[in-house]
């Protein structure tokens, strides 16, 4: 536990982009803002005639102590130890372009947190869910990698393994992207938010079987309004991809499914549909009918997500399946005929080690997925191993970076290449989430909401619709509700909102 942090922050507001900076080197501390209102001449007065330290002072019952004062287009910034000054940077005639300002605020807090606690950040600066997206657009402007890397490295702080990857994964993303008109199409997200159990690092919304299973027909009966709708309302462009995630598609039953899957037949535009995802997620929800469902149907693509293959592990997070399980589903899914099945690994979970990892590596190269995504643990504020964490005390996970190598170098052997890559809060070791594919057998639904590319239609409980507007370099989203029982109540508010944007914005997109 790294105890207190105070930040105290006068002038600009930079809480939302300083806070997770902080937290990447002190990940376990407990913060304390305060923001204060102050005027632009009397500020700098009062730092040009002498140290404010009314302002730039720090309170000793803090282990860390941040007193920014941000102004226009200069600052003064104050770092404490305990109540000793241990940093400090000013900086005057700086670009007071957001953007820019923030950046360079953030560069110094991160050289004098770096000094202190001798940790280095992979992604340095790079807080941000889409770090690929900069190469991205910096390819598709024209710039060169050297230029682009350069930026990276410079403005950011970026190691130069993450540069390395970011670039590789960037390039297999437009080179995939390129071979569809993604602007004049669009992609729809099913939300199916059942899950046979409730794993202890979830938050996402989610409903455990035995507590909500009653509710399901009736969720289908709301789900199949908004999906009717979805099925007309961009008659200008064409279905390009379908995902059905979760929660645990596979939770519902195999007449369920069948349900599902006609309905999506029935009401949706599928002859430009060039990629069809389903969630096959927790094997012990998976059986033959409902594998052959999921072919009947026509879906393309589906997943089979182990996390771990180490009992122990499974017992510990809270998947109420064991490693025969996941065998036998794979087995099971190859024999119906499914040719596109990925697997989902997470490093860092709950008591494990590299040793872990690289068994439950070599397990999967056995199964022989056609891809294969590996997700750093993230530490949701609302899953179970954070809210009871007391309970987990002693289990720390230990070696995540060795973790992460023996996965790049396990994909390297088996012939995946990294495809699409994302960040979340929290992330242990301050790593990401890269998903790795075999030639042909990437998700190109994956590219297109990490990189936002393309508009996503969703449809469900907590499901969130994004618009994409390219010509205006906008994207605007519009959410339905989370809870299981408003979303099949409020079924034809959640359609209205749609409606009611789409209306707004007639001819934008």
């Amino acid at each position: 536990m790294e105890g207190l942090i105070e930040l105290n922050l006068y002038g600009r507001d930079y809480e939302q982009e300083l806070r997770p900076l902080i937290r990447a080197f002190l990940p376990n501390a407990e913060f304390d803002v305060s923001h204060y209102e102050a005027e632009e001449a009397p500020m700098r007065e009062l730092c040009d005639a002498a140290e404010p330290t009314c302002l730039l002072s720090a309170n000793a019952a803090y282990d860390w102590s941040f007193a920014c004062i941000l102004m226009e287009d200069w600052y003064r910034i104050r770092v404490y130890r305990n109540g000793t000054e241990v940093g400090r940077a000013d900086g005057d005639d700086v670009d007071p372009e957001r953007k820019a300002y923030r950046n360079r605020v953030a560069r110094e807090i991160y050289k004098i947190l770096a000094r202190e606690t001798g940790v280095s950040l992979p992604w340095g600066i790079l807080t941000g869910v889409r770090p690929t997206k900069l190469v991205y657009e910096g390819l598709e402007n024209g710039e060169s990698r050297e230029a682009i890397a350069e930026h990276l490295r410079e403005e950011y702080l970026v190691s130069e393994a993450k540069i390395a990857t970011s670039m590789q994964v960037a390039g297999r993303e437009r080179e995939i992207l390129q071979g569809m008109n993604y602007r004049d199409g669009y992609s729809i997200y099913i939300g199916i938010p059942f899950c046979p159990t409730t794993c202890h690092y979830c938050s996402f919304t989610s409903y455990p079987l035995e507590r909500f299973g009653k509710l399901t027909d009736a969720y289908l009966d709301a789900l199949t309004k908004e999906i009717t709708y979805l099925g007309g309302c961009l008659p200008g462009k064409k279905l390009q991809t379908i995902y059905v995630g979760g929660g645990t598609p596979t939770s519902l039953s195999a007449e369920q499914l069948t349900r599902l899957l006609a309905t999506i037949r029935e009401k949706l535009p599928m002859e430009h549909c060039i990629e069809f995802t389903v969630e096959a997620g927790r094997p012990d929800s998976i059986t033959e009918r409902k594998l052959q469902v999921l072919r009947e149907f026509g879906v393309t693509r589906i997943s089979i997500n182990p996390q771990s293959m180490q009992q122990r592990t499974l017992d510990l997070i809270g998947r109420r399946h064991t490693v025969e399980q996941i065998v036998t589903a794979m087995h099971m899914a190859r024999a119906a005929g499914h040719d596109n099945i990925n697997m989902d690994i997470i490093i860092g979970l709950t008591g494990e080690g590299p040793e872990d990892v690289r068994g439950t590596l070599a397990e999967i190269g056995k199964l022989d997925p056609d891809s294969l995504t590996v997700h750093t643990l993230a530490r949701k504020r609302a899953a179970r191993l954070t809210t009871q964490k007391e309970l987990y005390e002693g289990l720390e996970a230990h070696g995540v970076p060795e973790m992460l190598e023996a996965s790049i170098a396990f994909c390297e052997e088996h012939d995946y290449l990294p495809y699409y890559l994302y960040r979340q809060k929290n992330m242990t070791d301050n790593l990401e989430n890269v998903g790795y594919a075999r030639y042909g057998k990437e998700g190109i639904y994956n590219i297109l909401i990490m990189e936002e590319k393309q508009t996503i239609l969703a449809a469900g409980a907590g499901a969130m619709s994004k618009f994409v507007f390219h010509d205006e370099d906008r994207i605007e989203r519009v959410e339905n509700v989370k809870s299981l029982t408003d979303y099949i109540d409020r079924i034809d508010e959640m359609i209205a909102r749609k409606a009611d944007f789409l209306a707004g914005n007639a001819g934008d997109l």
